[in-house]
């Protein structure tokens, strides 16, 4: 891993990039990953498809899960149809990070 994080603090709580794997078998938050172009991304997988939108709800009430914040705390702001999503945490940045901090290093 390298020193940057995919996640960032903001007035309102965290910014989050994380790399989806619809249709991955199983819900789950596994590592930090570096991409080629040197960005860092949370890497996750979720069991569902990616139509009409099924894989990204999976998404955020996984992270949702992950972070113990209600779902409605959790938006995806870019990359709806991409794979590479950036969502928007509400809460206390400092907390929140901790959990990230948490995951990744169980990751």
């Amino acid at each position: 891993m390298g020193e940057t994080r995919p996640w960032a603090v903001t007035a309102g709580g965290i910014v989050l990039a994380v790399r989806l794997t619809p249709k991955g078998g199983r819900d789950a938050i596994e590592r930090v990953e570096q991409l080629a172009d040197g960005r860092s991304v949370l890497k996750a997988r979720v069991r569902a498809a990616a139509t009409e939108g099924e894989a990204n709800d999976a998404l955020v009430k996984l992270v949702a899960k992950a972070l113990a914040v209600p779902p409605r705390d959790v938006s995806l702001v870019a990359g709806q149809t991409a794979r590479i999503k950036r969502l928007a945490v509400a809460g206390h940045g400092p907390t929140l990070v901790a959990a990230l901090e948490k995951i990744a290093a169980v990751s």
